[in-house]
């Protein structure tokens, strides 16, 4: 598997969990599972394969990141979703923009880049081309709020 179908599995059990609110432990240890595994591999194509240790690790940190960092995640995507409030964007657009700043900010082998332009590529997947445009727009803005330098 490979890190950008880890993500998209990532964003899934988010955003599952945002419909539960199961422990992000149970959560990931629920749709992992063989038999639940399998059953998935049917109707999306990113289980086709099973994660190896290493992405499990990283579903672990991710989802439970998010889970544990939900409200200051939230605070930064409203800081610049300007016009807009949080709970008016849906729960996908909102799991992909929490899992792309929870890796910016704590996923060390992620470059910025990376996690902006695959939250893009899912949301325009998900949500369509407008919804790419909007999650660049708070994702590119939360950026340079770290690296002001780079805005010159």
């Amino acid at each position: 598997m490979t890190r950008a179908n880890a993500r998209e599995l990532a964003v899934h059990l988010i955003y599952g969990r945002d419909f539960t609110g199961e422990e992000p432990e149970q959560v990931v240890a629920v749709r992992l599972a063989k038999e639940y595994y399998a059953k998935l591999s049917e109707e999306n194509e990113v289980y086709a394969e099973r994660p190896s240790r290493v992405q499990i690790a990283y579903l672990d940190k991710v989802v439970s990141g998010v889970a544990n960092r939900a409200d200051d995640l939230n605070a930064q995507i409203q800081k610049y979703s300007i016009g807009w409030d949080v709970s008016r964007i849906s729960r996908l657009t909102r799991a992909i923009m929490q899992l792309a700043i929870f890796e910016i900010l704590y996923v060390e082998d992620v470059p910025t880049g990376v996690a902006i332009s695959e939250a893009v590529r899912l949301s325009k997947k998900y949500d369509g081309d407008d919804t790419g445009s909007f999650v660049n727009g708070i994702l590119g803005s939360f950026a340079r709020s770290l690296n002001p330098e780079d805005a010159q």
